[in-house]
């Protein structure tokens, strides 16, 4: 069974695996240049808003983004 990943742990393997950096992807999707990188690190927790945008865009779902399901 695979290990439950984390909503930090997910979100920067989506920014990396496109290439992304921290400041490009919090531009892309409206935020300050520095949530990204709180995020990542788990030291805050986005909005439900944020969390709708940054799953929508990586295509994919917000329980995905959250660690809840694995596709």
């Amino acid at each position: 069974m695979e290990q439950n990943i984390s909503f930090p742990q997910r979100l920067q393997d989506l920014r990396e695996k496109q290439s992304l950096s921290r400041r490009t992807l919090a531009e892309l999707c409206g935020l300050s240049k520095n949530m990204i990188s709180l995020y990542e690190r788990g030291e805050k927790a986005p909005s439900v808003e944020v969390l709708v945008n940054l799953a929508d865009f990586f295509g994919v779902s917000t329980d995905y983004l959250l660690g809840r399901k694995n596709f």
